[in-house]
């Protein structure tokens, strides 16, 4: 069985999701893939994890970097769950390219290359928002791209987290609009 439970953020309403005792999905109301990995059948319920996920939250969005991650279960492909590792690796306030993703995975791998593309897939399926932080991977020219929660809610998680943005900039067009 999975549970749900919601979370007002001050960027707008968070749904939570949990399989009884680790956080399995965390999404902004309305944002691409919402609910991707929640079964049809779920029901709202207050667990454990879920009051360690709010505190994680309430830490985050007074602008601090939170100490402890609230249990996660992740389930997925092989090449996702790598990205979403090394999106975990990815320090707060700091971002990361799409491509410097792919590098680290192409040299774990014992690879030449492996796409940009492919990670920027990866990422954007990532189930559990903000905790693990798919908002901190820009594109190679700064390119604000890709966040499936909306740019503008990338754009106040960098500032949230005091991210230098004067090399970033929002595309005229693409992904992120």
């Amino acid at each position: 069985m999975q549970y749900t439970t919601t979370y007002q953020s001050p960027l707008g309403s968070i749904t939570l999701a949990s399989n009884g005792e680790s956080l399995t999905g965390l999404w902004f109301a309305g944002q691409k893939y919402y609910g991707e990995t929640l079964s049809a059948e779920h029901e709202e319920k207050d667990l454990s994890v879920f009051s360690q996920t709010r505190s994680w939250l309430d830490c985050y969005f007074r602008g601090e970097d939170p100490s402890f991650t609230p249990p996660l279960y992740l389930h997925s492909s092989p090449f996702r769950l790598e990205v979403w590792e090394i999106l975990k690796q990815i320090p707060y306030g700091k971002v990361m390219t799409y491509g410097a993703i792919a590098d680290i995975m192409a040299r774990q791998r014992g690879m030449k290359t492996i796409s940009a593309q492919a990670v920027g897939g990866a990422v954007g399926h990532n189930p559990i928002s903000i905790i693990i932080p798919c908002h901190r991977v820009v594109g190679s020219s700064g390119s604000l791209t890709g966040y499936a929660g909306g740019i503008d809610k990338k754009v106040r998680l960098l500032t949230l987290e005091h991210v230098d943005m004067k090399h970033l900039f929002i595309p005229e067009n693409g992904t992120a609009l």
